[in-house]
């Protein structure tokens, strides 16, 4: 999720009835504190992928960064209260970020894999907008603020839920339809019923969508992995590549000659379906093997 998003999912959270001092600055502080690794952007956008939902978003950092929150803004006699308050508001940002398909390193440091629950799209409009109605309702009918952010709060899982469940609706239509050895099922934005898949079989990739509406399977894409190419292979070891590989759970890569240059193209197929390049590292050849440049998009 989005920063907005995480930062009126804390102040939501504080209107259920939080009123010691402090209590909200350590609330919006632990909403947002996992995405102080926005500050690797610093260094490149692939840097970034790499880190981005790291250590910051992992088991260890939920209980050690909100001791140091707690320390800062409390007493002794108040830390245990405001410690619980900070971890609360860690994991919620952690949950809101385990429902979306860019993965989350959640068992860091002590495992890197990336964990997805496939249920929501980077921003979900629908979870912002409704935060952002419950802080107006809140600050208009200050009586019932504490009834109105619990009701918002029990109504974000129930949507998830709801989510969660025609995910796996889409996926089991689509195992009648395609055979294949590995599935996945992404959310759209703004979208309900239809849904991104990347589908594996053997070397080959099939993307489209899943329209549960129609009950229709649309494949946009088919990929024939040429993994032995000697210069997808030579691609691998520049900084770009390996960062992105690192970040992404269904890299392809192709090779496009361009006038009298070579072109790896790697893409991560869960955004495919988005118009243009997303998510797309591009290293560019001279027709001796020579690196001219890297680039990525975002």
């Amino acid at each position: 999720m989005d920063p907005i998003t995480h930062t009126l999912t804390g102040i939501t959270f504080y209107n259920t009835g939080f009123k010691r001092k402090f209590s909200l600055v350590v609330i919006l502080i632990s909403s947002i504190a996992p995405d102080f690794d926005y500050i690797t952007r610093l260094w490149g956008i692939d840097v970034f992928l790499r880190y981005h939902r790291g250590i910051t978003h992992g088991i260890l950092a939920l209980f050690f960064v909100p001791l140091v929150i707690s320390i800062l803004f409390s007493s002794k006699k108040d830390f245990i209260y405001f410690y619980i308050l900070s971890v609360s508001s860690y994991a919620l940002h952690l949950f809101m970020d385990l429902t979306n398909q860019y993965g989350t390193r959640i068992l860091s440091p002590f495992d890197w894999q990336q964990y997805s629950l496939d249920l929501s799209f980077i921003i979900d409009p629908y979870i912002t907008l409704g935060l952002l109605v419950s802080v107006i309702l809140c600050k208009k009918f200050k009586k019932r603020t504490v009834t109105i952010a619990i009701i918002t709060l029990v109504l974000i899982p129930l949507y998830f839920s709801s989510k969660y469940y025609l995910n796996l609706k889409a996926k089991e239509f689509l195992k009648e339809n395609i055979e294949a050895n590995t599935y996945k099922v992404c959310p759209l934005p703004n979208d309900f019923l239809r849904w991104w898949f990347i589908v594996r079989s053997d070397d080959t990739f099939k993307t489209g969508f899943v329209d549960l509406f129609t009950q229709r399977v649309y494949i946009s894409d088919i990929y024939y992995k040429n993994g032995e190419d000697p210069y997808i292979i030579k691609s691998k070891e520049t900084r770009l590549v390996k960062n992105f590989l690192y970040f992404a759970q269904y890299p392809f890569a192709e090779v496009k000659k361009q006038g009298e240059s070579v072109v790896v193209i790697w893409r991560e197929l869960s955004y495919s379906f988005r118009a243009g390049d997303h998510f797309v590292a591009k290293v560019v050849y001279d027709s001796e093997g020579n690196k001219l440049g890297e680039y990525f998009k975002f």
